[in-house]
């Protein structure tokens, strides 16, 4: 079971010095994929680097720009492009001369994944390119990219070296699982992901949305064995006479939010779609959300 953390304290607007070198402006665009809404981080003092801007709300600007008061902004980090992370990039670096950071969108998305969580931020492209990872030196911050493929093909998580912290975007969340929607989520490369991260000891996580993660190890661990589980759930169910995926869900999230059915069906098909690639289920044709599935034999 996975150690949830939903408590957190704070005020839209406020900057909040959580430690040494890291602070938090949450914007108010809470949702039932935002939690409260999206944490944008500032790292350092003096020279800093702002995580994550969020929404291209001006409330949310004025905000980021109040709490750097004095202070130079000169890296703007995005760990993936939808439009709770990444659109708040450019007007930020317009306003400050910073330079954005990201791993560049990897493909051109569909209308329904568009649809899931708060949608894709199809313009949004960096001044630097990620995807390779890279370590980056601020006045008194290291901060290193770390690939983290799964969620979207194009998620980074970066590492605060001076904390052993991680910033963990949409990859590792503490309020809730992460959707992982094909064709661009990949839950083979997710698994991979949460490998990396678990093999690194992270002191703390740093989820863009909620409270940070104080024991990763475990927290990792139980997200890896959740998603073992929802596997061997999906498996259970094919072999109990569900050939598709949206009946599935209604059986496998009784207790979720109807409002997260959608997302859930996709992570599902995530799930397939990897089974498929595995051999362990069946089906004719490339693996969809409307396919007919089966157990070999």
């Amino acid at each position: 079971m996975i150690p949830f953390v939903r408590d957190i304290t704070f005020e839209y607007g406020a900057c909040d010095r959580l430690t040494p070198l890291i602070r938090r402006v949450v914007a108010n665009n809470p949702g039932p994929f935002t939690f409260m809404g999206t944490g944008t981080y500032i790292i350092g003092n003096g020279e800093v680097a702002v995580i994550d801007p969020g929404p291209d709300m001006d409330d949310h600007l004025e905000a980021i720009l109040a709490a750097t008061a004095g202070e130079t902004i000169t890296h703007i980090f995005v760990t993936h492009n939808h439009m709770d992370h990444s659109p708040l990039a450019r007007p930020l670096a317009a306003r400050t001369g910073a330079t954005i950071y990201a791993c560049a969108q990897q493909g051109v998305p569909t209308e329904a994944e568009v649809r899931l969580e708060a949608g894709d931020d199809r313009v949004f492209e960096p001044d630097v390119g990620l995807c390779d990872g890279g370590v980056f030196k601020g006045g008194d911050w290291t901060m290193e990219a770390i690939p983290t493929p799964g969620h979207t093909s194009n998620h980074i998580c970066y590492a605060l070296h001076e904390e052993n912290a991680l910033f963990s975007g949409d990859h590792i969340m503490g309020w809730s699982t992460t959707v992982i929607s094909p064709p661009d989520g990949d839950m083979g490369d997710y698994f991979d992901s949460l490998d990396r991260v678990k093999a690194r000891n992270f002191t703390t996580l740093w989820p863009t949305h909620g409270p940070p993660i104080t024991e990763p190890g475990p927290f990792v661990q139980a997200y890896i064995d959740h998603r073992r589980a929802r596997e061997a759930q999906i498996l259970a169910a094919l072999a109990g006479g569900h050939t598709q995926i949206k009946p599935m869900v209604t059986d496998l999230y009784k207790a979720v939010d109807a409002r997260l059915h959608p997302a859930a069906a996709h992570s599902v098909m995530a799930h397939m779609v990897q089974l498929v690639k595995e051999g362990r289920v069946l089906t004719d044709g490339a693996p969809e959300l409307d396919s007919e599935y089966r157990l070999p034999g």
